[in-house]
């Protein structure tokens, strides 16, 4: 049976509502949309789409390898809200990491400046480690628990828990690289790749 590449028609009362005003969209991550969310989903995976051309195109494919795969999988994910419009609220989900990455950048552009020193670097790390912890690891954990319900299914969700599970294998080494880097350094290896501020 084909699907249509136009969204289909939300249950009554959601389309019209932001995400913050559709709170089921967290629940329901499946069935559940909103107008907002879905355009959300979009926005997000024209992102991708961006700056994965970008890498290629700038001639970082060999260094940002690992950023090139995470995209993929990324856009994997989200074509499926899009074209589907299935998993919207899950595609919104996965999207609570931006919170974290405000203090990852902060972090970046402190390590660039050499300012590990510098007391707002200290106290930024503790912050980092909790804000890593509640907008990524808690909502991967969440996901990863929903969508082992289609296990031994042959559907879309099984598709995107494979996807799932591959993030949640980034993401914890992505963790303890953060953890080796901030409060384990004389556990870091001299050499180094300096495109990737995770292993820094």
């Amino acid at each position: 049976m084909g699907y249509s590449a136009v969204p289909k028609c939300p249950p009554r009362g959601r389309g019209r509502d932001s995400v913050w005003q559709t709170p089921d969209m967290l629940v329901e991550i499946e069935t559940a949309w909103s107008l907002s969310g879905y355009l959300l989903v979009c926005f997000s995976a024209g992102y991708f789409i961006h700056d994965t051309v970008d890498i290629v195109t700038s001639g970082q494919t060999r260094a940002s390898w690992e950023y090139l795969v995470h995209h993929v999988m990324a856009m994997g994910a989200f074509f499926s809200g899009i074209f589907w419009s299935s998993f919207v609220g899950g595609g919104v989900l996965t999207l609570l990491v931006e919170v974290s990455n405000i203090f990852l950048t902060i972090r970046m552009m402190m390590k660039i400046s050499n300012a590990q020193d510098h007391l707002l670097y200290r106290v930024n790390k503790y912050v980092n480690l909790v804000m890593y912890f509640l907008f990524r690891l808690a909502p991967q954990a969440y996901l990863t628990h929903f969508f082992l319900r289609y296990v031994n299914q042959r559907t879309l969700g099984t598709f995107l828990l494979g996807i799932l599970l591959m993030l949640d294998v980034m993401i914890i080494i992505y963790f303890s690289r953060l953890l080796r880097s901030d409060f384990c350094p004389e556990h870091v290896p001299k050499k180094q790749h300096k495109d990737k501020f995770l292993t820094e």
